[in-house]
């Protein structure tokens, strides 16, 4: 008998996601679940006052802010998952690196093997970063990196990418050892310790906040009044009218750029042998889906506006780690339901095991940005981390 799709501990994690990522999510519960999120909204208070008791440490100097002497661009949100960060980063990352800047991408490898927290804090051996890239070829897979640091690593030739908890010891490894000269954290609104130069906070206009509350009661990470440190917004996901979203965020923030963009599918992938079909091919074709993202609706309902009969979604928790027989079962349910393929997200092929044969293709959606208004404002943040003048300024 095949085991359960997921352990007991995801799917509680996916039920709580449900409920914490929407407003009115919540309605209709019964009263044991009323009482937990009763129970989340305390902790969500307690979480709240952590947060600005560490804002205010930071702010004032108690904590040290580390300075590298460089060009450390932070790319981040206010919310937890599902805003699109790896895209942008990939698009910074691609675009300074075309500029002719030397450039690391500092990630803390979300949910990446290591050591069980117990060893960490009694060892005393200090481990360099790993280094998933040194901008020549990858050096690692997605167990050991992560699975975002391989994907770009994957992605971007002549990018380092260097993945630790510690990004201040991961910058200065990419400055000394790899000649850096410019450093993207990724993940890096809430990481303080390293001073920033430029503040990039995405904005998901399908779901900007959630239901306003913080962690765990709802997805903020930190008050959205908060967002007022950003430099540059990008407004992920924008499809029709999101003026009221861009007003949301002038409460807070009037001085910021905001960078409307999409999440464009470019091209199917197979997963093994990285044969290339157009996104055409989808139309008419009848398929399947197995995924385990923060936002599985947005990439089922990407694949039917390309044309494709979805008549089957398989969904595990976030950043899930598939074993073979998992990824056996959906391509054997596949072949079964007679449908032309089984596709999954690029984030989730870096996670699938290698296998010999499967008996129906499997492929992956591969994502790019598509900046849909205010491009002159990611020129310009280019430019500045570039020491450019733009024609404006060249004019005064």
């Amino acid at each position: 008998m095949r085991k359960a799709r997921q352990s007991g501990f995801e799917r509680l994690e996916s039920y709580l996601v449900k409920l914490i990522q929407e407003k009115g999510a919540d309605a209709d519960q019964p009263g044991g679940i009323v009482l937990l999120l009763r129970v989340l909204k305390a902790f969500s208070y307690l979480f709240g006052g952590i947060v600005a008791i560490r804002y205010f440490l930071y702010r004032t100097g108690v904590l040290r802010r580390y300075p590298l002497g460089i060009q450390v661009i932070s790319i981040g949100n206010v919310t937890a998952g599902g805003t699109g960060k790896t895209p942008v980063t990939e698009i910074f990352a691609r675009t300074l690196a075309a500029e002719g800047r030397k450039v690391a991408i500092l990630s803390r490898g979300y949910r990446r093997k290591e050591a069980p927290w117990w060893q960490r804090i009694f060892t005393q051996v200090v481990e360099p970063p790993l280094v998933v890239s040194d901008g020549r070829r990858v050096l690692l897979d997605s167990a050991t990196g992560g699975d975002e640091p391989y994907m770009l690593a994957s992605n971007l030739p002549g990018v380092a990418v260097i993945v630790d908890r510690n990004r201040v010891k991961a910058g200065r490894y990419a400055v000394k050892r790899l000649g850096c000269n410019t450093l993207i954290l990724d993940d890096g609104f809430q990481y303080q310790r390293l001073k920033h130069s430029i503040e990039v906070v995405l904005v998901d206009s399908t779901n900007p906040f959630g239901n306003g509350n913080m962690l765990p009661r709802g997805i903020l990470r930190e008050p959205v009044r908060n967002i007022r440190r950003a430099d540059i917004i990008f407004l992920t996901k924008c499809r029709g009218d999101v003026s009221a979203v861009k007003d949301e965020i002038r409460r807070y923030n009037t001085t910021a750029e905001i960078v409307e963009c999409n999440h464009t599918p470019k091209v199917l992938k197979d997963v093994w042998s990285r044969e290339e079909y157009p996104l055409d091919w989808l139309s008419g074709k009848t398929v399947c889906t197995l995924s385990g993202i923060a936002s599985p609706k947005g990439f089922e309902n990407s694949l039917r506006h390309l044309g494709a009969k979805v008549v089957w979604c398989e969904r595990y928790a976030d950043h899930h780690r598939y074993d073979s027989s998992e990824v056996l079962y959906a391509l054997n349910r596949t072949a079964d339901m007679g449908a032309d393929a089984l596709v999954t997200t690029e984030k989730d092929a870096v996670r699938f095991p290698r296998l010999e044969t499967a008996p129906v293709r499997c492929l992956y959606l591969r994502i790019a940005i598509e900046i849909l208004a205010g491009g002159e404002s990611f020129t310009q943040i280019i430019n500045r981390i570039c020491f450019r003048k733009t024609a404006a300024e060249g004019e005064r």
